[in-house]
C-alpha cells in the first residue's frame, strides 16, 4: 500500500538533476520556510497577544507531527507495518501537546518551565497511545489480520516521530533552575540553539559535500552523504552553537530567566547535537532505503517531505535537552 503523495518510490530511470539547479531549488524552498518561520518565533518571544512560552510555536510542531505521522505510515507500508491511519496522527499530535499542556510554563506567561514536567507527560501519553492501539486491535480482530505488525508500527511511529517531538517542545518550555529548587521562566535559547546546530549543519554539510565531497560515508543507506559533508556539518553545528550560546544569549534569555547555559557549554553542545542531527538524517535513509522510497513525500517541493524536513532534529532534540537537564544544579 502507498498513500496518494507520498512516501515516493526510487523509480527505475530518472534522468540526473543539474546540481546547480538542485541547490538553488533547495535554497529558495529553505528561505521560504526560514521566512514563515521566522514571524511565529518573533511573536512567540514577545509573548505577542498574551501568549505564554510555546502558544505561537506549538501549531507548527503538531502540524509537523500530524505530517510526519501520514509520512512514516506510507513509508512502513512498503513493509506490511503500516500502521492504523488515525491512531498514529492522534498519537503523534497528542504526544507533543500533552508535553505543552503538561508544563506550568506553557499554561502560565509568569510560570517557570521544569523540564521533567514535559517529558513525564509526553512519556505518559506514548504508553496512553499504545494501550488505545491494542484496544482497537482486539476490538477490530481476525485471525491473520496482521495486529501485530500495526501494533509494531505504531510504537515505532511513537518512539521515532513523536516522542522526539515532544521533546522538542519541552525545549522551548524548559527554564533555567533557581538555587531554591524552582524555575526561572524559559526562553528561546535552548530551543534555538538546537534547531540552529542542527540546520546549519544541515546546510554546510550539503554545500560541503555537493561540491567537494568524495569519501562516501554511508553508500548502502545514503549514496549522497560524505565525510567531507559530515565535517561540514560539525562545523556548522559548532559555529551555530557559538553564536546562539555566547553572543545571542541574552537576546534569547528573559530578563528574569537567570543564568543559561548546556552542560559542557557550546562546544559539547554543538558536537553533540551536530552529531545527533546527522545520526537523525541516517536514521530515515535507513527507513527509507528499506522500504524503497525516494522522499517520505513531497509537499516541501525540493526539500521532500516534512518528515525528511524534521528528521535530522528527532534525534537532536532529545539529545539538547538532556544537556539542559544535566546543566541543572543538583
Amino acid at each position: 500500500m502507498t498513500l496518494p503523495g507520498l512516501a515516493t518510490p526510487i523509480p527505475e530511470s530518472v534522468p540526473p538533476r543539474p546540481a546547480a539547479q538542485a541547490r538553488t531549488a533547495r535554497v529558495i524552498m529553505g528561505f521560504g520556510l526560514l521566512g514563515a518561520f521566522l514571524p511565529l518565533v518573533w511573536a512567540d518571544s514577545i509573548g505577542l497577544w498574551g501568549a505564554g512560552a510555546a502558544q505561537w510555536l506549538l501549531p507548527v510542531a503538531l502540524l509537523l507531527a500530524g505530517g510526519a505521522a501520514i509520512e512514516i505510515t506510507a513509508i512502513l507500508a512498503h513493509r506490511g507495518l503500516a500502521p492504523r491511519l488515525p491512531v498514529l496522527v492522534a498519537g503523534c499530535v497528542a504526544v507533543p501537546l500533552a508535553a505543552a499542556l503538561g508544563n506550568p510554563a506553557f499554561r502560565s506567561a509568569a510560570a517557570g518551565g521544569a523540564p521533567l514536567a514535559s517529558a513525564g507527560w509526553a512519556a505518559a501519553t506514548v504508553v496512553a497511545v499504545m494501550m488505545g492501539a491494542f484496544l482497537v486491535e482486539m476490538t477490530l480482530y481476525r485471525a491473520g489480520g496482521g495486529a501485530i505488525e500495526r501494533l509494531a508500527g505504531t510504537a515505532l511511529g511513537l518512539l521515532a516521530v513523536a516522542l522526539p517531538l515532544g521533546f522538542l517542545v519541552s525545549l522551548r518550555l524548559t527554564g533555567t533552575p533557581t538555587y531554591d529548587g524552582g524555575w526561572h521562566r524559559p526562553g528561546l535559547l535552548p530551543l534555538v540553539a538546537m534547531i540552529a546546530a542542527v540546520k546549519f549543519g544541515d546546510v554546510l554539510a550539503y554545500l560541503v559535500g555537493s561540491t567537494i565531497g568524495r569519501r562516501r560515508m554511508a553508500p548502502a543507506l545514503s549514496p549522497g552523504k560524505t565525510w567531507e559533508g559530515a565535517a561540514g556539518a560539525l562545523i556548522g553545528a559548532l559555529f551555530a552553537s557559538w553564536i546562539v550560546l555566547i553572543p545571542l544569549r541574552a537576546l534569547l534569555t528573559p530578563a528574569d530567566g537567570g543564568p543559561a547555559g548546556p552542560c559542557g557549554g557550546w562546544i559539547v553542545h554543538g558536537l553533540l547535537v551536530g552529531s545527533a542531527g546527522m545520526l537523525g538524517d541516517l536514521a530515515e535513509s535507513l527507513l527509507k532505503r528499506e522500504a524503497g522510497v525516494k522522499d517520505s513525500g513531497a509537499t516541501l517541493g525540493a526539500l521532500g517531505g516534512g518528515l525528511d524536513l524534521v528528521d535530522s532534529l528527532l534525534f537532536a532534540a532529545p539529545t539538547a535537552w538532556l544537556l539542559w537537564v544535566l546543566a541543572a544544579p543538583s
